[in-house]
């Protein structure tokens, strides 16, 4: 699989009949669009997508992506048989547009855009390039899955940790946040929520709470930290408690939110 980070104003880009017989390329293309809008037309219709959305299309028929403005995309080529094999087992059968169907779908684009934003910015996925290969290769099966069906590989938990991780960091200020949201969300039962978490040794909950901790502690010791209230840093990730935050704020960190805030604005 290859990655292609690619950014531009308006325009068009066309894999012609005539293309697509003269240069034939086997390969899958997942298209996830960071900013502007497309049009995509293919041999059976036109589908619109706008930033945060993913397109899926077979590189073996003739297309025309059209940019209105200024774009940003990341490209993966997923050569077919490899699609075939760890994603859908019937192949791609028309282009596909993903991102709003459903809340698990959305959640699915999000975790892969996150990790394939990471990549491309050379910020790092997972450490190992054949690990960031088999979970971007699992989130697109899991996305195929779901519209489509018949998908061959099984999931795997690393995949379901990075969509479970990445939906739990953006929703931190929910104060309702909890395994039993993000399971179901995910389309997963608690338990099994719980054993994707194992390999890190903390469960659900104590993710969540070490996040908003940490998102706690960024902001108290900030350059901003001179007019941060410490009062609106509780409520604002997710604590319905000051005093509840403060135990917790000084049981993690050492000093309490007030001395942390303190050393910061010397």
């Amino acid at each position: 699989m290859r990655l292609a980070e690619i950014a531009g104003n308006a325009h068009a880009i066309e894999r012609s009949p005539q293309t697509v017989g003269s240069a034939p390329k086997d390969s899958v293309f997942a298209t996830l669009l960071f900013k502007g809008e497309v049009v995509f037309l293919h041999e059976n219709g036109c589908l619109a997508a706008a930033s945060g959305e993913l397109f899926l299309d077979d590189t073996r028929r003739p297309y025309l992506f059209g940019f209105s403005s200024s774009m940003r995309q990341i490209l993966a080529d997923v050569p077919r048989d490899l699609f075939a094999l760890a994603c859908a087992g019937g192949g791609l059968p028309r282009p596909m547009l993903f991102g709003r169907g459903t809340v698990k779908e959305g959640a699915l684009v999000a975790a892969l855009s996150s990790l394939l934003g990471r990549l491309a910015e050379v910020r790092g996925g997972p450490d190992d390039p054949a690990d960031a290969e088999g979970v971007v290769l699992d989130l697109l099966g899991q996305l195929a899955e779901e519209r489509i069906g018949g998908r061959t590989g099984s999931g795997a938990y690393r995949s379901q940790l990075i969509v479970a991780e990445d939906y739990i960091d953006r929703h931190l200020h929910d104060p309702g946040l909890g395994a039993a949201q993000v399971a179901g969300v995910m389309g997963i039962s608690v338990r099994h929520l719980g054993r994707t978490f194992e390999s890190t040794g903390r469960s659900p909950a104590r993710y969540v709470m070490e996040r908003r901790l940490v998102r706690a502690h960024e902001e108290l010791t900030g350059p901003r930290a001179r007019e941060t209230r410490i009062t609106d840093v509780a409520y604002r990730w997710g604590f319905s408690s000051q005093v509840h935050f403060a135990r917790l704020f000084r049981s993690r960190f050492g000093p309490t939110p007030s001395d942390a805030r303190a050393e910061a604005t010397k």
